[in-house]
């Protein structure tokens, strides 16, 4: 069993700090509905062994538009209002990597950088003269090379593997404000209504001194 988890730990795992200084490749995530459940997938097929979003639950998917067949593939015997939890146990991701991944609910909030650092991560591998991958982000980094950039042979491949980076970056961006479209709504309706409000208090005041004069 333990042998089978290892294999499944190919996994994302963002480590905690930026400790290059290469420059940062610029990412534009998408907020449309059909990137943003790409991500899903991506993320769920990619990451999801190993990081847990305990922000998010199975419900959110459905709500964003994710199919829920696969959804309910995912979830299993869990309810839909249970948050995405990693399938591997703390235990064996510390036996597996040092240490145990951490979660991505607000992962795009919390590094320096934001999604252009997680994008500019899942990109930073390659290959060293010893045959071993590396990231150029976070030399030291537990992290296999989830989505194989360093093995990447062709300009093609390496265009699928940045849009799939794209991705998953786009919905780790969506994950740590999901009411952030909302709020932009909102507070247009707000801004109308101040401004209609405002205008109508002219309009009294103006009539209010006009009978005082």
């Amino acid at each position: 069993m333990k042998k089978a988890i290892s294999i499944m730990a190919a996994c994302c795992f963002v480590i905690p700090a930026l400790a290059s200084e290469t420059r940062l490749e610029i990412v534009h995530t998408g907020i449309d509905a059909q990137t943003v459940t790409r991500g899903v997938d991506a993320m769920m097929a990619d990451c999801h062994s190993c990081h847990s979003m305990k922000y998010i639950k199975y419900r959110d998917l459905i709500t964003l538009g994710a199919n829920k067949l696969k959804v309910d593939e995912w979830r299993g015997d869990q309810p839909l209002d249970a948050p995405l939890m990693a399938q591997m146990s703390a235990v064996d991701a510390e036996q597996a990597f040092g240490k145990a991944p951490p979660d991505l609910s607000l992962m795009t909030k919390a590094r320096t950088g934001g999604a252009n650092y997680v994008y500019s991560y899942l990109l930073g591998y390659y290959t060293t003269p010893d045959g071993k991958a590396a990231n150029h982000f976070y030399p030291g980094t537990r992290m296999p090379d989830i989505l194989g950039m360093s093995q990447a042979t062709g300009d093609a491949q390496r265009t699928d593997i940045k849009t799939r980076a794209r991705d998953i970056v786009s919905f780790l961006n969506w994950a740590s404000d999901p009411h952030e479209q909302e709020r932009h709504k909102l507070g247009y309706y707000v801004i109308a209504y101040l401004l209609v409000l405002t205008a109508l208090l002219y309009l009294v005041k103006k009539q209010v001194w006009a009978k005082l004069k």
